[in-house]
């Protein structure tokens, strides 16, 4: 028991607090040469507490390390210094200087982010032009992934702040298409692109690789009536099930994927189809419900899953469990081919 405690006692001793900004300054200073681990936590928010939790472990791997927790809300000066929007977040220090960043409560993202900062070591001076095109090109490639890129806070499902959340509401009631990046999840990415962009705020909306602006340009856009003649429409719910359904010479749309079938009629589908050796590919409609209820219609067939071939619904498993199926299973196979 004596020893149980000892050991508790040694790893809260292992992780430091901070109450002040002058106290933080103070061990930014007295950190310089080594990785500073800083979490900026809430006694209130459980996830905090289980987060110190792992602070303390990771503190036990890595005795050269320096982690710290700081109350957010108790030192503020500090937490607007380093835009803290919620808690928990973790950030990164080497040299005084911050170098990463982590938002939530990701133990496993944590804990790979420290091993990845240790075992890289402080770069010399002299690799940081190196480092520059490197990050160059990269922000030039994630800004060049979908003909409307938006760079924001969160995910358009969640978004993490109240202007990348009006920016995903402009860009759905325009009916644009748009890919997405989440900020929080890479904060190399964060800092560079204000640089690359010369734009310091987010979100940021790019279009064929180049910058639209932020909210209020887009909201101007929106006034004036151009934003639906600069970003890609999504196409119309017929026209993507057309391309769908004809994405391969065999498609199947199914509950689940081929890997794993998420209900009996779908994996025993999978089966005769396997039995086969027909060359197929799938589509899972739990992932995307507008498909799901469409697809319904497009077909006029009420379940699933559903098999097309060329374009042409075959029908469901009863139609594919008869006979007549694998009489004409070679000439599917050499639709493949």
């Amino acid at each position: 028991m004596a020893a149980g405690a000892a050991e508790a006692a040694e790893a809260a001793a292992a992780v430091a607090e901070v109450g002040s900004a002058r106290q933080f300054e103070e061990l930014l200073r007295l950190t310089a040469k080594s990785l500073l681990v800083v979490h900026f936590w809430a006694p209130w928010a459980p996830q905090c507490v289980q987060m110190n939790d792992v602070m303390a472990e990771l503190a036990k791997e890595h005795p050269h390390v320096s982690f710290v927790k700081l109350e957010a809300e108790a030192v503020p000066e500090v937490s607007e210094k380093y835009e803290i929007s919620s808690v928990p977040t973790f950030l990164f220090f080497k040299n005084s200087q911050k170098v990463d960043r982590l938002d939530g409560a990701h133990a496993p993202e944590l804990t790979k982010k420290v091993q990845r900062h240790v075992s890289s070591g402080s770069f010399p001076p002299s690799a940081n032009e190196h480092l520059k095109e490197d990050l160059n090109f990269r922000l030039k490639k994630l800004t060049h992934a979908a003909p409307c890129m938006l760079f924001m806070k969160g995910t358009p499902q969640e978004p993490r702040c109240g202007f990348s959340k009006q920016m995903v509401e402009i860009l759905h009631k325009h009916n644009i298409q748009f890919s997405s990046f989440d900020i929080f999840s890479d904060e190399e990415v964060r800092q560079g692109l204000k640089t690359y962009s010369n734009w310091p705020t987010y979100p940021q909306l790019y279009v064929s690789g180049e910058l639209i602006g932020g909210l209020d340009i887009i909201k101007e856009l929106e006034a004036s009536e151009e934003l639906d003649t600069i970003c890609p429409k999504t196409p119309k719910l017929e026209e993507r099930l057309k391309v769908l359904t004809n994405k391969a010479s065999v498609m199947l749309f199914m509950k689940g994927n081929k890997q794993e079938a998420k209900c009996g009629f779908s994996k025993q589908i999978l089966e005769i189809l396997n039995s086969t050796g027909v060359d197929y590919e799938t589509f899972d409609i739990l992932e995307d419900e507008e498909v799901r209820q469409g697809l319904k219609t497009f077909s006029n067939w009420p379940t699933y899953p559903q098999l097309y071939v060329k374009g042409e619904l075959v029908g469901g498993l009863d139609i594919v469990k008869v006979s007549a199926f694998h009489c004409y299973s070679q000439e599917l196979k050499n639709l493949t081919c």
